[in-house]
């Protein structure tokens, strides 16, 4: 995946901004993972893996890095800032991104539940030389196509928020394959939120494991996630026998 320390990442390290508002008891602050970003600061990886429960704060902690990038939270390219409804966090403004010098400033971000406005506002903006018709794909031949088209090409951040969401076992396995063909350029970066094992086996990414006591970095052999779905492929009654049917 090339070297951090010789090619220039879009993202180095993630920190509290000088100016931040954002105060210890304010949400998102009160999440773990969020509290150490601000008091620690955070490395970044070529490609990074954050797997958590829901709630433990990674969708909260990557729009806020998307954003602060200058990535619409909605989703798109570097400075396509549309917007349907206002909903994230106030993080993006408390959080500082130091980037790499001379290191390409392009980026795009992909989130599985904006999906549907992000096409819609590609489709409406289509140049003269014709969109793909993304709503006339399947969802995960959607997020293919956009992951193969030349928006995935080229230096820059690629940042995405939960992309296993309506993908097939198959097309994950595809996605994967993408994401290793993107990360082979040594320019190229990428920040990923996930609940899905096959996602976080993507090779030679760092893993941080989000929870009520913060940021951990695993190994995907560790991961409870892994661990879950493991055990529960091996015998589902363990854990079908909890639930009230």
């Amino acid at each position: 995946m090339g070297d951090e320390w010789t090619t220039p990442l879009p993202v180095r390290r993630i920190r509290r901004s000088d100016d931040a508002t954002l105060s210890d008891g304010q949400w998102p602050a009160t999440l773990a993972p969020v509290a150490q970003v601000l008091d620690r600061g955070l490395e970044l990886a070529q490609a990074t893996v954050v797997v958590g429960e829901n709630g433990a704060g990674k969708s909260t902690f990557v729009e806020a890095v998307a954003t602060a990038y200058g990535l619409s939270p909605e989703g798109g390219s570097t400075g396509a800032m549309h917007s349907t409804r206002v909903t994230e966090s106030s993080l993006s403004q408390s959080i500082s991104l130091v980037r790499g010098a001379g290191a390409s400033r392009w980026g795009y971000f992909l989130r599985a539940e904006t999906m549907h406005g992000l096409f819609t506002y590609l489709e409406d903006n289509a140049s003269a030389r014709g969109e793909t018709r993304f709503h006339e794909l399947s969802h995960g031949e959607s997020f293919l196509a956009m992951l193969n088209s030349n928006r995935f090409s080229g230096d820059g951040f690629f940042v995405m928020d939960e992309p296993e969401a309506g993908l097939s076992f198959g097309a994950q396995l595809a996605l994967v394959d993408a994401l290793i063909q993107l990360v082979s350029q040594p320019g190229v970066q990428v920040l990923i939120a996930t609940h899905s094992p096959v996602v976080a086996s993507l090779p030679g990414a760092t893993i941080l494991e989000f929870d009520e006591d913060g940021i951990h970095e695993r190994t995907w052999e560790d991961l409870d996630v892994v661990e879950h779905h493991r055990r529960f492929l091996e015998a589902p009654e363990r854990y079908l026998r909890h639930l009230r049917y």
